[in-house]
């Protein structure tokens, strides 16, 4: 069986979620708790492109997975062109450089 913590964190790199997020931003990210809903930040992998981590918004369930798109339209390599992507866990803070709580 392998153990997992309940957290852990990423570095935001590149502008596909500016204005949320930016290039920098360092996030904890939760495994499990509430459910994933429509409007979260979340840790995700494509399923086309299962060795690429992301940092995206979920939009909506689709085909057992989800939909997800980057906040910055002009920037972001994210569902439209990569399919459906299973999440890995919620972004619920933001840690550094400007401290806060994400919804």
């Amino acid at each position: 069986m392998r153990w997992q913590l309940p957290l852990f964190v990423v570095l935001v790199q590149g502008p596909s979620m500016v204005p949320a997020l930016r290039s920098g931003d360092a996030l904890v990210v939760r495994r499990g708790g509430r459910r994933i809903r429509p409007g979260d930040i979340v840790v995700a992998s494509f399923r086309s492109r299962p060795d690429l981590l992301v940092v995206k918004r979920a939009v909506r369930e689709q085909d057992g997975g989800w939909w997800l798109e980057g906040d910055n339209e002009f920037a972001s390599d994210d569902s439209r062109a990569y399919g459906v992507a299973d999440t890995r866990g919620r972004v619920t803070y933001r840690y550094w450089p400007r401290p806060g709580r994400l919804s």
